[in-house]
């Protein structure tokens, strides 16, 4: 990803570009080859047909067990929190093709595509190009950045076959999950390896998407081992620049290989160990920006009984990436250790506490003089811990959950990061829920160690400098929710929040000097409401989606002057609705619309469009045309960057 840091009177921008050119010419040979018609000889049982594929109704959704608001199993319909659960089969039918675009489903998330390869995603506000108050997971390894406390989306990029459900929390979540679960959490989960047994293979082309193929063999050594192995390459087109529609030379691609095998050791001992690698290049012609990846997790589970559990997990994480033009070049080394202890205290009482550790060596090795990072090297320390107490009463139809997160970090003091939360489930049908909750962004890099320039200035030289003294960004987050299920057929949710914002980010000259500092120099306040809702007409037709109403003020602290317009570009009204629908002779055809309003500062004017997804499943196989973008031939989402409309088709079969 091509970082461009720099730095006028009050802001700072991030603008990203590339290119990837390779072929996967091996991958399409086995993809086919495994497909032929000797290789489908199967029992008949085994023949991809719709009815194979998971196809949960909507009572069944409803009673699915999430993990992300409790570090529990809790039935969907009855957790304390504005939950979205995009499921595999919503990912499957939108016609997806990476991560970002999967949680464009979810929709209490703002998403904007500013590039082939750069996007941004926040969840209620602050969607900025250094979006740094969401913390997302993949299988619970923490997909963070200290350089600038966001995410690099463009290589967080799983095989979505792969993907059982994303959770998707808006709200804090800093009590369980620590510093940057300020405004929302995002967790990835991926399917058991005894759930992907067999062959899967893939390949599709279109004129955004020029190339795309993937493989993935599973299997299992006896009952109780199991394991899958999978390769993927994607390659992108340009996105456009301008109305007239000029290159935006902004082409790239990403390959990437990984692992997962489960062991059920025992009856009461489970253990899990996954790894991915990964190798992208984008291009600006004629300069490149090379990026790879490692990381290997392990998780072993210990079940002292049903209500009584132990979980220990450890990751090691490297990324590197280089940026041009202004050639800073990023290699991180995170090291995590994680444990959790859940236990039942008499009858109504359940606590969970827990403790972690992350070491993480930060090197960016700047080889500009102009911008970059002073010291180019940091090694940064993170040591948390937790306790949680849910008391049910009420025959448990009343449930309050109190806690509190110590962290103390590098950069920070020791924190706390307090919730309470209250639900009530008089029936199956109802859910009134509330919650109080602190949650802190803890500093990054770019706040304290970032420098224009990093060679000394003569006096009377105007540069900015990082903040020594910069301290966590706080939010003190108010919310209440409703459930409700009038009919099986139908499941609405709302939710209201009012969040006050303290010691946000600033940028602000130093009195009677040319020097620029980064501070805490202002605060606000956000509220909005989010309504989401599934509906079945028929057993063949699915609906789902939702509206999202935000609204946000900021204002400059005392003594503190600061144009905060850079904190994120938000819309203040968004929709999303996506249709699934059944067709005879095993055709299905879907369509996914979404609208966002515009955006105020710098003005970004409002759009609609929608993607449709037609597929025919013949036994083992499915072939599909997905149109994205269609509505007009191309409009923006964030920046001067216009997205255009994109068509592939694509082939895939599963046995």
């Amino acid at each position: 990803m091509k970082v461009l840091l720099f730095f006028t009177s009050r802001k700072k921008a991030l603008r990203t570009h590339g290119f990837f050119k390779s072929s996967a010419a091996l991958c399409i040979i086995l993809s086919f080859s495994l497909c032929s018609p000797v290789a489908a000889q199967t029992d008949k049982d085994s023949l991809y047909t719709p009815s194979s594929l998971k196809k949960m109704s909507l009572e069944e959704l409803m009673n699915i067990e999430v993990t992300s608001v409790s570090k529990k199993t809790e039935k969907l319909s009855e957790v304390a929190s504005a939950i979205q659960v995009i499921t595999q089969e919503d990912i499957r039918r939108s016609g997806a093709t990476n991560v970002p675009e999967a949680l464009r489903l979810a929709p209490n998330l703002q998403v904007a595509q500013l590039t082939s390869s750069a996007w941004i995603i926040s969840a209620r506000g602050f969607n900025a190009a250094f979006s740094n108050k969401l913390l997302v997971m993949i299988d619970g390894r923490t997909v963070y950045s200290p350089l600038f406390a966001g995410v690099f989306w463009d290589v967080q990029n799983v095989l979505l076959e792969d993907v059982e459900r994303i959770e998707v929390i808006s709200g804090p979540g800093g009590t369980l999950w620590g510093a940057n679960a300020v405004n929302g959490i995002i967790n990835i989960i991926t399917k058991n390896s005894t759930d992907t047994k067999g062959v899967y293979a893939s390949a599709a082309a279109g004129t955004f998407m020029n190339n795309f193929e993937a493989l993935r063999l599973g299997g299992k050594i006896d009952s109780n081992f199991s394991y899958r192995a999978f390769i993927q390459h994607q390659d992108f087109n340009n996105t456009t620049l301008y109305p007239s529609g000029n290159d935006n030379t902004d082409k790239w691609g990403f390959t990437q290989g990984g692992f997962r095998t489960d062991w059920k050791a025992s009856s009461s001992n489970a253990l899990m160990l996954q790894g991915n690698i990964y190798d992208g290049l984008q291009k600006t012609s004629p300069s490149s920006s090379p990026m790879n990846g490692q990381n290997v997790l392990g998780r072993w589970t210990h079940d002292f009984s049903g209500k009584s559990s132990f979980t220990l997990q450890g990751y090691f994480d490297r990324t590197w990436r280089r940026d041009i033009p202004s050639t800073i070049m990023d290699k991180l080394e995170t090291y995590d250790i994680d444990l959790q202890h859940r236990f039942a205290l008499g009858k109504h009482q359940s606590i969970i506490w827990g403790a972690g550790y992350r070491f993480m060596h930060d090197n960016t090795e700047n080889s500009t003089l102009f911008v970059g990072f002073v010291p180019p090297q940091r090694d940064l320390n993170l040591y948390s811990g937790f306790v949680q107490n849910e008391i049910s009463t009420f025959r448990n139809h009343l449930k309050f959950t109190i806690g509190t997160k110590v962290q103390y970090y590098t950069f920070s003091d020791l924190s706390f990061q307090p919730s309470v939360r209250m639900a009530w489930t008089p029936n199956d049908q109802h859910t009134l829920w509330a919650a109080c909750s602190r949650a802190i962004r803890a500093p990054s890099r770019i706040d304290v160690d970032y420098s224009i320039p990093t060679y000394p200035v003569p006096p009377g030289s105007p540069n900015v400098n990082g903040g020594p003294n910069f301290k966590s960004e706080k939010v003190t987050a108010y919310e209440i929710g409703y459930r409700l299920q009038p009919a099986a057929n139908l499941f609405l949710s709302l939710a209201m929040f009012y969040n006050q914002y303290d010691d946000l980010y600033s940028v602000e000259a130093l009195p009677g000097t040319l020097t620029y500092q980064i501070q805490n120099g202002t605060q606000g306040f956000s509220d909005g409401i989010e309504f989401s809702g599934r509906y079945q007409p028929f057993k063949r037709w699915k609906l789902r989606g939702g509206y999202t109403y935000f609204m946000k003020e900021l204002w400059n602290k005392d003594n503190h002057s600061y144009d905060f317009s850079a904190l994120g570009n938000d819309p203040q009204d968004q929709f999303l609705l996506q249709s699934i629908l059944d067709l005879p002779w095993n055709f299905q055809f879907d369509i996914t619309a979404r609208y966002a309003g515009s955006r105020p500062n710098p003005y970004v004017t409002d759009y609609f469009t929608f993607d449709a997804h037609l597929a025919w499943l013949f036994k083992q196989f499915e072939f599909s045309v997905t149109g994205q973008n269609l509505w007009q031939q191309k409009h923006t989402e964030y920046s001067t960057t216009y997205i255009p409309q994109k068509i592939y088709g694509k082939i895939t079969c599963r046995f």
